[in-house]
């Protein structure tokens, strides 16, 4: 029994895991009060008081940064210089109310959206608009500044060993532990599909796949869940954290690869062996990738020797393909033969797509190590390994990539801003007392749509409302032994800190009134009626915050996500069709960087458009497992056009040899056929036509590619060349695009039957038949 923990631990580790909050709200418990005491009852300046208590509650309680101690600390020291600018700013706005709102217009939208660089700023937007709220509405003299920023100056010399020495956060990327979980799956399932059935037979060796296969998908899942259970998108501006957060995609597609079947025949073709030897040479490199994800100072010459022999048993496999073909081919052309003579290669295609998967992964993983490994001097001059763009670079284009009249992350900085905005107005208009408790009301329930908002406005309300009775209470109760407010100071606020993650939002509301409250009283005689005051500044900022929300994009991100969807298979199907023009194109191939860049842009949009769905409050018409679904669709669509490109590039020469077969022209009409589909799913999405059925097999262009390798791509001895396994290679990636349609179909589909009028086929024109939908009045 004595090795048991309390009951309450154990229910504060099942509200709060990881006691993230818990220490976050212990750390500031311990500092606020204690530099509070001092600025008080030592160096008798109130100005100070106030901006060093709500300073160390910005930078301990609202904000706790992730990775290295060292990067942890320069994010410390990166707020406390923006608080400092903020203060400063605010200070001269508040002389003027008309600058007052303009500034706060301009502040809000430019920390708001400087979010969308990364999660650090993302994460810190709350406390650095704090710090411009705190003086903006609260007009004082110019001499007052020094006092303000003294106060906020001694925070953040005391955050900065707070965060280092009073319960630190251990050190790891939140994406680490799931990537290397999945890393370890697959391989399993790799050396299971690689070797051959054990002694109880075929039917043992059958099991033995479909439980690997199902551990690969639930893991994947997993790994999918975390990267998407944030707000944000859990990415910052250092190189570790950019390089971890592109294994996602790509680890979803390796599972997705490892869970698919042919379609092409009822019985597995004859098989090169070297397929196999490719699959044990990812194996190895994913165990190697798990083992550096698991511990990001280990060494890397592991994987990277992993990488090299994955590389050459890759290229032999080429080879023994291209020996292979001929060999297996039939003289007839019926469907059967034709699609029995592409079944030679497709095991081995499916170990060609799986390694450059593998591959992906590897060089992301070691960079992610190569960056953490990283000392203080080439971190501090910002030298940045492999691939990877210069912070600046990387911050310029996910900004751009959201300046765009439909992005989500554009309309809740411009709602954020005007809502603040209107705060101000309305309190220096009113003249409410402690006006900036009107621009917290506003900024603590300001979501992306109204209803979100209107709910959260609810919850504050009634929080305040309740944390004004209790801090009513506690100086009825103390009356003029002010002394004991120093004693409940550390506990409101310790709880203040915990109950927004282990209790709820609007019991957060209350422990921080109860915060306001007793702080606000330290020192004088104690005055109920702040809290009343509370309760009316609160209400006030409210009231903005729903009607902000009410004409200011109220539906949020619901309808948003069918456009970003939307839009996320047009470009990634135009990059599909540029990748195999670039392959197989006549003699001025179209570069497809452009498209790739604009397919990955959309990407980032839909990313940004389904976390702020999921974290919207109200009814879901999307169900989670199709939007999941649909998700996935476009990061499958836009890897299959970058492994078509990887297949080609540094291949000039093969590529013109290829011009002149008439197999590239097969390969370009089912890559047309494929990307026309994708062009039409994405008009459905929106509600311009009926989801279009999937894309079947072409038996027509498959006779006419299996032609062009007999005859045109064939050598002197009527072998086939690289090239036409390049080809096959490329048109099965085509092909691989396409056998994603069926899911895609049947996800939206269902999708659109429980969105209801004016969102989908029904708003426009269409309406059910049978399992899919038609213009209004036809037969079906």
């Amino acid at each position: 029994m004595s090795g048991r923990a309390p009951r309450w631990v154990t229910w504060l580790r099942g509200q709060d895991p990881d006691l993230a909050a818990t220490r976050r709200a212990a750390r500031t418990a311990l500092v606020m009060p204690a530099l509070f005491a001092l600025c008080t009852e030592v160096l008798h300046s109130p100005a100070m008081a106030s901006y060093a208590a709500f300073g160390s509650f910005s930078m301990l309680l609202l904000v706790d940064y992730s990775g290295p101690m060292v990067e942890r600390l320069r994010a410390q020291a990166a707020l406390a210089v923006a608080w400092l600018v903020l203060i400063c700013l605010g200070t001269l706005a508040a002389q003027r109310l008309w600058l007052a709102v303009a500034a706060t217009v301009v502040t809000g939208f430019a920390v708001l959206f400087a979010g969308v660089v990364s999660s650090v700023l993302a994460g810190s937007s709350t406390a650095l608009l704090l710090a411009f709220v705190l003086p903006v509405s609260a007009p004082a003299a110019l001499s007052q500044l020094p006092g303000r920023l003294a106060g906020a100056g001694l925070a953040a010399a005391v955050a900065l060993p707070a965060v280092a020495l009073l319960w630190p956060r251990p050190v790891a990327e939140p994406l680490s532990a799931p990537a290397a979980a999945v890393c370890r799956a697959a391989a399993g399932y790799l050396r299971i599909r690689a070797g051959l059935p054990g002694p109880d037979g075929p039917g043992s060796h059958a099991e033995r796949c479909r439980l690997g296969a199902e551990h690969t998908a639930r893991t994947g899942a997993d790994l999918r869940g975390a990267f998407e259970a944030t707000p944000y998108r859990p990415t910052g501006l250092s190189a570790t954290s950019r390089a971890v957060v592109r294994l996602v995609d790509e680890l979803t597609w390796l599972c997705a690869v490892l869970v698919d079947r042919s379609e092409y025949t009822a019985e597995p073709p004859a098989c090169d062996p070297a397929a196999y030897t490719v699959r044990r040479a990812a194996a190895g490199v994913l165990e190697a990738a798990c083992d550096l994800l698991t511990d990001l100072n280990g060494d890397t010459v592991p994987l990277r020797a992993r990488g090299k022999e994955l590389r050459a048993a890759l290229a032999a496999m080429e080879h023994s393909s291209t020996v292979r073909v001929p060999a297996g081919h039939p003289d007839g052309t019926g469907t059967a033969e034709v699609y029995g003579f592409i079944a030679t290669l497709d095991v081995s295609f499916r170990a060609q797509e799986l390694g450059f998967a593998v591959l992906q992964i590897a060089d992301n993983v070691d960079m992610a190590a190569t960056a953490w490994q990283r000392s203080w001097p080439e971190r501090l001059l910002g030298r940045e390994p492999g691939a990877l763009a210069a912070p600046l670079a990387s911050a310029r284009e996910r900004a751009v990539t959201h300046l765009r009249p439909d992005s989500v992350w554009l309309h809740n900085s411009l709602r954020g801003a005007v809502g603040l905005g209107i705060a101000v107005f309305l309190a220096g208009l009113t003249g409410v007392g402690h006006s900036f408790w009107v621009l917290l009301g506003t900024l603590s329930v300001l979501r992306s749509n109204a209803l979100s908002t209107g709910q959260n406005a609810v919850r504050a309300v009634l929080g305040t409302l309740a944390g004004s009775v209790v801090g009513a209470a506690l100086l009825h109760l103390l009356g003029h032994h002010g002394t004991a407010l120093w004693f409940v100071l550390p506990v409101a606020v310790l709880f203040a800190g915990i109950a927004p993650a282990a209790v709820s939002f609007a019991a957060g509301q209350a422990a921080f009134t109860v915060t306001l409250v007793v702080l606000f009283n330290i020192g004088h005689d104690p005055n109920w009626h702040i809290a009343l005051l509370r309760v009316q500044d609160i209400a006030l900022g409210c009231l903005v915050s729903v009607v902000v929300a009410a004409f200011f994009w109220p539906r949020g991100a619901r309808g948003a996500v069918h456009r970003a969807l939307a839009e996320a298979y047009d470009d990634s199907a135009r990059y599909l069709g540029d990748a195999v023009g670039y392959a197989l194109g006549d003699g001025h191939p179209v570069d497809p960087g452009p498209r790739s860049r604009a397919a990955a842009a959309a990407a980032r949009r839909l990313d940004d458009a389904f976390r702020n769905y999921l974290a919207e409050r109200g009814a879901k018409p999307m169900s989670l497992s199709c939007a999941t679904t649909l998700v996935n669709g476009v990061v499958g669509l836009r890897l299959a056009a970058d492994a078509v490109v990887s297949l080609w590039q540094g291949e000039d020469r093969a590529r013109g040899q290829a011009v002149r077969a008439d197999a590239h022209r097969a390969v370009l009409g089912s890559a047309a056929l494929v990307t026309d589909w994708y062009h039409s799913f994405a008009a459905s999405l929106t509600g311009r036509s009926p989801v279009p059925g999937a894309v079947p097999l072409q038996p027509e262009g498959a006779t006419r590619l299996v032609e062009s390798v007999r005859t045109e791509l064939s050598d002197a001895r009527g072998r086939a060349t690289p090239v036409a396994v390049r080809i096959i290679w490329t048109d099965d990636h085509v092909d691989a695009a396409r056998r994603l349609q069926p899911a895609l179909t049947e996800a939206a589909k269902k999708t659109q039957a429980r969105t209801g009028p004016g969102r989908g086929p029904k708003g426009s024109g269409w309406e059910p038949k049978g399992s899919g939908w038609a213009p209004k009045g036809s037969a079906g």
